[in-house]
């Protein structure tokens, strides 16, 4: 039975290489579609955590996973041998920065040359992971090819980027349209007819690059973006205006406006990111992308400005940043999950210290935070004892907070979220 077959009638075996915030709920419904799911993953602790059934990530629950087990269609393992069951196998591993800003697909490359190893007659490769346009076709494409088989007639390549947005209650992997390019017109159907099946609606693309393409455009749009408001922020501050005011009377235009909103700083796993991807790519093309340079150097300097804040909140009290007791709210990268990478959190964590501030952090969603080497452990959170602090600041603010109470029992509150706009008495909020 020829792959497409093996798809229509869900006996094909899926493998998901990567079990992470994207490859977990990817393996999950696959599984709920009907297919059997083989996930892969190089971390001991996350298989260990997977077979006990406890779940590591926001939007899955262990009983999601109990479920998935009670099928028997799902296998978790380190072992990439496995992958030669696999018809369809989607290559979902991190894509981090390196220290220089450059890109490191070395997890898409090592991924790759296992995948070579096991790869046979009619199978499916997709890749997921955001990178710089062109890696589908110039880094794995070739590896693939090396045993001797022809993409779009022995084995089918594309890329289709995720979408994933961490503790978004509304649009999760069903909901959200999936892009796909494949390599050949072979390719492009071949990965439609999969992801049909797990996801409301399909959009084709010209190539593996154009899908590439589409990933960072969307992210570089929301950096790009959020530089400009965060910058709309400082010169608002520097006019005496309040910007909260500004962008919602600003978007009560129907037309020609979308409103972004200023924060301490970007945080996450795509947006601080991605846009390099495509900085590095154009910048080997000779071409310097501005707007995400200068985008960037207005992000990055957010977590600098809440400092800042919280020095002037402090002086209005006749406090310095030295020796006083500062409670920092939510440490996670947005609200109600706990994800702390890239979070402008930790920067200005870090840059308190600096200064000589006793820190001190509460959130739910991540009870312990590694800073520098040392371990922090997240407060409980008694508002009735907020009085024995110097400053509160608002960094994430999670759903369970109750921003009448912080603001009443705090002695300074530095609110990055417009979280305090419907708190009549001003005196002590301190805004960005």
């Amino acid at each position: 039975m020829d792959l497409s077959h093996k798809i229509q009638n869900r006996s094909a075996t899926v493998g998901v290489i990567g079990l992470g915030y994207v490859g977990l709920p990817l393996a999950l419904e696959f599984i709920k579609a009907g297919y059997c799911v083989i996930g892969v993953d190089t971390s001991r602790a996350k298989i260990k955590k997977l077979e006990s059934k406890k779940s590591y990530i926001t939007d899955i629950s262990d009983e999601d996973l109990e479920q998935a087990f009670a099928t028997g269609r799902l296998r978790v393992s380190q072992e990439h041998e496995l992958l030669k069951e696999a018809d369809s196998i989607s290559i979902c591993v991190p894509t981090p920065l390196r220290k220089t800003k450059e890109p490191d697909i070395s997890f898409i490359v090592s991924a790759t040359r296992k995948l070579s190893r096991v790869l046979r007659s009619q199978q499916l490769i997709v890749l997921e992971s955001t990178t710089y346009p062109g890696t589908t076709e110039e880094v794995v494409l070739p590896e693939l090819e090396k045993g001797g088989f022809k993409v779009g007639q022995d084995f089918y390549l594309a890329f289709s980027p995720e979408r994933i947005d961490p503790g978004n209650p509304h649009f999760h992997l069903k909901n959200t349209p999936k892009i796909i390019g494949g390599h050949t017109e072979a390719c492009t159907k071949m990965a439609v007819s999969l992801y049909s099946s797990i996801v409301d609606r399909v959009i084709t693309v010209s190539s593996p690059k154009a899908a590439e393409m589409v990933k960072l455009l969307e992210n570089t749009f929301r950096a790009v973006n959020i530089g400009l408001v965060n910058e709309m922020a400082i010169m608002a501050d520097r006019l005496n205006l309040d910007v909260w005011e500004i962008i919602d009377a600003a978007s009560t235009k129907p037309f020609g406006f979308m409103p972004f909103y200023p924060g301490p700083g970007l945080g996450g796993h795509c947006i601080p990111v991605d846009p390099h991807y495509l900085s590095w790519k154009l910048k080997t093309l000779n071409y310097t992308p501005r707007f995400i340079d200068l985008a960037e150097e207005i992000n990055l300097r957010m977590p600098v400005l809440v400092v800042d804040k919280i020095a002037f909140a402090l002086n209005r009290f006749k406090k310095a940043i030295n020796g006083s007791k500062i409670l920092i709210l939510g440490v996670s990268y947005k609200k109600d999950v706990g994800d702390v990478r890239e979070s402008p959190a930790l920067d200005i964590l870090e840059l308190l210290q600096q200064r000589g501030a006793a820190i001190f952090y509460e959130d739910t969603y991540c009870p312990h935070l590694e800073l520098h080497g040392k371990s922090h452990d997240s407060i409980a959170l008694a508002y009735d004892r907020f009085c024995e602090f110097d400053c509160v600041a608002m960094i994430t603010n999670h759903s369970y907070y109750d921003i009448s109470k912080i603001v009443e029992c705090a002695p300074i509150v530095v609110d990055c979220r417009n979280a305090t706009k419907a708190i009549k008495n001003k005196t002590k909020i301190i805004k960005i």
